[in-house]
């Protein structure tokens, strides 16, 4: 029970076994205050690239390291002991039920570094949000973080600036989304002994977050459910290309700055999510981060074994052209619904203030890109080859 008391007290059977203040954890903890510069900002993306095979794009990012399947590490071991874990590895979130109740706790890591990189306070908010993105996912409500603050030599100017950075924006989302963090250390002087730090890794936040799940009967998967139901995107669309995945592994540039998290839609269109996951009228639910809502669809039909036809005309604004689809716009999921529960969905979306566009519909055995400059095709099999494939080759290699 949280109190205002000021102190921490534990009762085991009746009895007080501890009884501390926490001021002295909190308010006399000792302050680092190193000298710091800022990183500079980036300049906004420019003369961005065509999309010449959308197809052969695709393949392309579900093999890159960043986004490919990682079923190869954790088949390694056990997830299933005791019988208890709802959703195994290769979702958003793991699920795993509270034995002898009807609670699961839902668990996710993550970080996005090369955002940290190039913006270390919208980094560092992203990696929360990121984080509360995934429990969301699930249909859990996101409860608290823990952290490790990966970063190079913090005597360095630079690299402090971006702990300093990261720490604000993951402070700043902790606060917005009411997502405390509870616990953290530290992992410093990542780099080689180059002159200046040639080999500096980049600052990688990463962010531990756990949720609570009522009702572990009532949660969402990846993974499409059957043919013909209508897939949405859901939330605010616009298309950001700046530090893009598909800009670094498809035309070898990172430019640009990240996607700016706004964290008051973020928190909103979470609400929303979660609260049409626990009604059941979402059947597949997955949120848009590396690679856009393409690789996104890509992640539900490979997970389900079913396609989908996604056409750019049925957006309220219709994407422009292939690009879009790779965009990693932050606070976007892409959903499952059935056709009767779509105008209520819709009205819901409306009511809400949460942007809902129909992008298309599961079917067949591949993916198939209907846009207004051009259609693509890829086929489940050739996705689920490049996806799968690279960390077996990298290992046997």
């Amino acid at each position: 029970e949280v109190t205002h008391t000021g102190r921490m007290v534990l009762v085991h059977h009746g009895e007080t076994v501890c009884d501390i203040p926490l001021a002295p954890l909190a308010d006399d903890a000792p302050l680092y205050d190193r000298p710091h510069v800022p990183t500079p900002k980036r300049a906004p993306l420019s003369d961005v690239p065509e999309c010449a095979d959308m197809g052969a794009d695709l393949l392309t990012l579900m093999g890159s390291p960043d986004i490919a399947s990682r079923r190869w590490i954790w088949e390694q071991y056990d997830n299933k002991v005791g019988g208890d874990t709802v959703q195994a590895p290769g979702g958003d979130a793991a699920l795993v039920r509270v034995h002898g109740t009807d609670k699961a706790i839902a668990i996710s890591t993550d970080c996005t570094p090369r955002y940290c990189f190039a913006d270390p306070i919208e980094g560092g908010k992203q990696a929360v949000a990121e984080c509360w993105r995934n429990i969301t996912a699930v249909g859990a409500t996101p409860l608290a973080v823990t952290n490790c603050l990966n970063f190079a030599n913090p005597q360095r100017p630079e690299i402090m600036g971006q702990l300093v950075g990261c720490l604000e924006g993951m402070g700043e989302a902790c606060r917005a989304l009411d997502f405390p963090i509870v616990s953290g250390n530290v992992s410093l002087y990542n780099e080689s002994k180059a002159t200046g730090g040639g080999s500096a890794i980049l600052p990688t936040p990463a962010i531990g977050a756990i949720g609570l799940l009522k009702d572990w009967t009532k949660n969402a998967t990846i993974a499409f459910k059957g043919g013909g139901d209508i897939i949405l995107a859901v939330g605010h669309w616009q298309g950001h290309l700046g530090q893009s995945i598909w800009l670094r592994e498809c035309h070898g540039r990172e430019d640009g700055p990240p996607p700016p998290v706004d964290l008051a839609v973020e928190r909103r269109t979470g609400d929303f999510i979660r609260a049409h996951i626990a009604s059941g009228a979402i059947s597949a639910c997955h949120d848009v981060s590396d690679g856009g809502i393409a690789v996104t669809v890509a992640e539900m039909a490979l997970s389900g074994g079913i396609g989908a036809m996604i056409q750019s005309h049925e957006a309220d604004h219709a994407f422009d052209d292939s690009r879009a689809f790779f965009a990693e716009d932050q606070g976007v999921y892409v959903v499952t619904i059935s056709d009767a529960a779509l105008a209520d969905f819709l009205a819901a979306g409306e009511a809400a203030g949460v942007p809902v566009q129909p992008i298309g519909r599961t079917v067949a055995n591949r993916l198939i890109f209907e846009l207004a400059d051009s259609d693509h095709a890829v086929s489940l099999d050739a996705l689920r080859a490049a996806h799968e494939g690279f960390f077996p080759k990298l290992m046997d290699g």
